[in-house]
């Protein structure tokens, strides 16, 4: 499996689309910090960041069906999560609505929404796209400190 920085619009769109992930908001900003893994020559999982300062929304995770229970978004989080820390991400937050079970099993935390920081609220993930019964979730990132020269 290799991870890949930047993968193509139609290829987000396409397993986001199959996972009933939301798509409205994908621009090719956003697009920045999106990262697939390939998987027998194909793009088959796919994970967002949005980075604010030290705080950061992970959206997005998903696999196609076909490559579900193999570890593919497992390594996709842990690609984001490190992507995170080395850019100074203190806390990484996340709404889902089906794989609560998954982050809680990777170290996130379900929290109330009104807990929130300024910077999450204002994203469209947030305000507008997920449902309020989302559950909100928190992990706390090793903050990688610079090189000392």
């Amino acid at each position: 499996m290799k991870i890949i920085a930047r993968p193509p619009e139609s290829t987000v769109r396409r397993l986001l689309s199959e996972a009933e992930l939301p798509t409205s908001d994908i621009t090719p900003e956003k697009l920045e910090t999106f990262f697939a893994c390939e998987s027998d020559g194909k793009l088959e999982g796919v994970v967002g960041l949005e980075l604010y300062g030290t705080v950061g929304l992970l959206r997005s995770l998903a696999v196609s069906s076909r490559c579900r229970s193999r570890g593919l978004g497992s390594a996709l989080l842990m690609h984001a999560e490190a992507v995170a820390q080395a850019r100074g991400i203190v806390w990484l937050y996340l709404l889902t609505t089906t794989a609560e079970r998954f982050f809680r099993g990777l170290g996130y935390e379900t929290v109330p929404r009104e807990l929130a920081p300024p910077e999450i609220r204002r994203t469209s993930e947030f305000s507008t796209i997920c449902p309020v019964s989302s559950a909100f979730m928190v992990k706390r990132m090793t903050v990688i400190p610079p090189l000392s020269v």
